[in-house]
């Protein structure tokens, strides 16, 4: 089995490691609703590719709520804030 026959220095360990490095994510605004997604993808929040809509989001989050439901997962965060919002308030009362 081969060995190295010289050890490797900090500088070289470094110089050769200096292109791992992770690349910035490049993102687009989406047509429809102005917010910042990955290029070339459906946008997530509005269901918009092209200029069109291609994924009813409406339908999506009922059937993902669905889902949830039937797995015995929690509520989405938006859920679980809003009754922290509201527990917030009656402890101020």
């Amino acid at each position: 089995m081969g060995l190295p026959s010289k050890r490797r220095t900090k500088q070289q360990k470094r110089e050769r490691a200096s292109h791992f490095a992770l690349a910035k994510v490049g993102l687009t605004t989406c047509s429809h609703c102005k917010k910042k997604i990955i290029p070339h993808r459906v946008c997530p929040f509005c269901g918009y590719y092209g200029g069109r809509e291609v994924v009813k989001m409406d339908k999506y989050f009922k059937k993902r709520e669905r889902q949830r439901k039937a797995r015995g997962q929690a509520k989405p965060k938006e859920e679980k804030e809003e009754k922290k919002d509201k527990k917030d308030d009656e402890k101020k009362k």
